[in-house]
């Protein structure tokens, strides 16, 4: 576990989690809507968070990818840092993505999170480059990517179906030497 401030840690996702991702997910349900694909009823019960906890597991071991829970000091669940599409070779890349509980949003904990999640791919993953893209209107997750040292480098149309809708990203990209 890695702190992120006094009440917030981080962790990887591990088995047993699914209770808990799924009150995370309920309790964010129209919070996260807008910025996320449209999530069928099943998404949000514990058994199938719990399938994908033992996914993220299991990719984890494989070297595939890297999913974190932000956890509050009551073991709580308040948001997920992820490292998706881990491409090795020439590439060295990653995507990241993240959200945070609507309770504690404000409270730089994506900017603490994303930041010791880019530390981690850099030492212990030796990845050269992340990369993360925003809905255009997203400001608030483009100013956590540029606060943690991301830089703009384009627009990409019809980049990910998000709310029902093909909608166009911001891309960022943060090189890791």
């Amino acid at each position: 576990m890695l702190p992120l401030d006094a009440e917030h840690s981080l962790r990887p996702v591990q088995v047993g989690d699914g209770a808990a991702l799924a009150r995370a997910y309920s309790a964010n349900r129209e919070h996260l809507a807008p910025w996320e694909p449209r999530r069928s009823p099943e998404f949000f019960t514990a058994g199938w968070q719990e399938k994908d906890a033992r996914r993220c597991v299991d990719d984890a071991a494989a070297g595939r990818g890297l999913r974190f829970v932000v956890e509050s000091s009551d073991g709580e669940i308040r948001g997920r840092i992820n490292l998706n599409n881990i491409v090795r070779g020439a590439f060295r890349n990653a995507d990241l993505g993240y959200w945070i509980d609507h309770s504690v949003q404000g409270r730089g904990l994506a900017s603490a999170g994303v930041r010791l999640v880019a530390e981690y791919a850099a030492s212990d993953l030796g990845l050269h480059r992340l990369q993360a893209g925003t809905l255009l209107h997203n400001a608030g997750s483009q100013r956590v990517l540029m606060r943690c040292g991301f830089t703009r480098i384009g627009i990409a149309p019809r980049y990910l179906q998000i709310a029902g809708e093909w909608q166009d990203h911001v891309l960022f990209q943060l090189l890791l030497e």
